[in-house]
C-alpha cells in the first residue's frame, strides 16, 4: 500500500474511532488530512469509497447512521466494542516474543502527529474520545523499496535475488542471498544473511539496493542459524574502517563555505558559464557526504569519483519526482 494512502486510512480510522458522533462524508473531507486536496468532489468520493471499502476489507467494523431525524444524509463512525480485541492470555515466552516485537515495530515519534490529528478533530467541533489516540498507532516507517518484500523472504524462508551497489563503485550487481533477518541500525535498514556469491555471511544496505526484489526457490529452505545476533553483525561490519575517498568537486565562485571549509583548492575552472574552483575533499563516508555534497544544488558539482557524481546525481532525481507527485509544494 502506498504511504501517502496508508496515513490517509490512519487518519481516518482516527478520526471515526475518536468521535461519538457520525460524521458526513462532507465533513470527513474537511477534517481528515488527505482529503482535502482531491480537486473535485467526484475525486474526492472515489477515493473515499475505496478506502471506505478498504477499511471493511481488514475487517475494521464501520458503522453508517445518523445522529438525529433531522439529518439529511448518512454519516459514519467506528464503535471501539466492535473495533478493540477482548483480553487475550499469553504464556510467559508469547508474551516475550510481542514485547520484541513491539520493541523492534514500534515508532512513538508519530505519536505526537496522531495526537496533533486529534486536537484538529476537536478544534473543528467533533467530540472526540479522550482515550482514543491509543488505539491505533503508526508502525514501521521507511521508505526502501525493499523493505516489505525482503521481510516478507525472510518470514517464508526463500531465497533472493537483488541488484546491489557497493559504495566504491557505481555499477550494481547482482546477489543471491538466504535472508536471515531485516534489521536497523542508526537509522539505516539492513538485510543480513548468506550470500551464496561470497559463499559467506553478509549484510546488505537496503538504501543500495537497486531494482526490484526477487524471491525464488520454494519456501522454507533458508533457516537462520540460532548462534547469529543480526544487530551485532550489522554493527560490526559498519565499524570496520572504510577505504577513505579522495573527490574532486567543482565550487561556484563566492557559494558554498561549508565545503570549502575542508577543501583544498587544487585548480580554477569554467563550468556552464560559471567560474569556480576545483577543490579536493578527503571523505572517509561518502555516502554521508553524498547527502551534505547534493544540498549545495548546483553551486557544487562532483567531478570525481564516479560514485560519488551517480550518487548526487540520484538525490537530485529524487527531489524532482517528490517535487512532482501531487499535493507537493510548487
Amino acid at each position: 500500500m502506498a504511504t501517502v494512502r496508508a496515513e490517509r486510512l490512519v487518519n481516518l480510522v482516527l478520526c471515526l474511532l475518536s468521535t461519538r458522533q457520525y460524521l458526513t462524508a462532507d465533513r470527513i473531507r474537511a477534517i481528515v488530512p488527505g482529503y482535502a486536496g482531491a480537486p473535485t468532489d467526484e475525486a474526492f468520493f472515489r477515493t473515499f469509497e475505496r478506502d471506505k471499502a478498504e477499511l471493511r476489507d481488514l475487517g475494521i467494523p464501520l458503522e453508517t447512521g445518523r445522529n438525529s431525524a433531522f439529518d439529511a444524509t448518512d454519516g459514519y463512525r467506528i464503535a471501539r466494542r466492535d473495533y478493540e480485541l477482548g483480553d487475550i492470555d499469553l504464556e510467559p515466552d508469547e508474551a516475550a516474543a510481542v514485547a520484541l516485537a513491539v520493541r523492534l515495530w514500534d515508532a512513538p515519534e508519530l505519536t505526537a502527529a496522531a495526537r496533533g490529528a486529534l486536537l484538529k478533530l476537536r478544534a473543528a467541533g467533533v467530540d472526540v474520545d479522550e482515550h482514543a489516540s491509543s488505539a491505533v498507532e503508526p508502525k514501521v516507517r521507511t521508505t526502501e523499496p525493499a523493505f516489505a518484500p525482503l521481510l516478507a523472504a525472510v518470514q517464508s524462508g526463500r531465497v533472493v535475488e537483488f541488484d546491489y551497489r557497493r559504495p566504491s563503485s557505481p555499477d550494481a550487481h547482482r546477489r543471491t542471498v538466504e535472508p536471515w533477518g531485516v534489521v536497523s541500525w542508526r537509522g539505516r535498514w539492513y538485510v543480513v544473511g548468506h550470500d551464496r556469491d561470497r559463499q559467506a555471511p553478509r549484510c546488505f544496505r537496503l538504501s543500495r539496493i537497486q531494482g526490484e526484489v526477487k524471491a525464488v526457490g520454494r519456501a522454507g529452505q533458508v533457516q537462520r542459524p540460532p548462534d547469529i545476533d543480526l544487530l551485532s553483525f550489522v554493527a560490526g561490519a559498519a565499524r570496520e574502517a572504510p577505504p577513505r575517498t579522495l573527490a574532486r568537486v567543482w565550487v561556484a565562485d563566492g557559494r558554498a563555505q561549508g565545503a570549502r571549509r575542508q577543501a583544498k583548492v587544487v585548480d580554477r575552472m569554467e563550468l556552464g558559464g560559471d567560474w569556480g574552483d576545483v577543490v579536493e575533499l578527503d571523505l572517509r563516508y561518502p555516502e554521508t557526504a553524498a547527502g551534505w555534497l547534493a544540498g549545495y544544488g548546483a553551486d557544487v558539482v562532483v567531478l570525481e569519483p564516479d560514485t560519488l557524481r551517480k550518487t548526487i546525481h540520484e538525490i537530485h532525481l529524487d527531489v524532482v519526482d517528490q517535487g512532482k507527485q501531487p499535493g507537493a509544494a510548487s
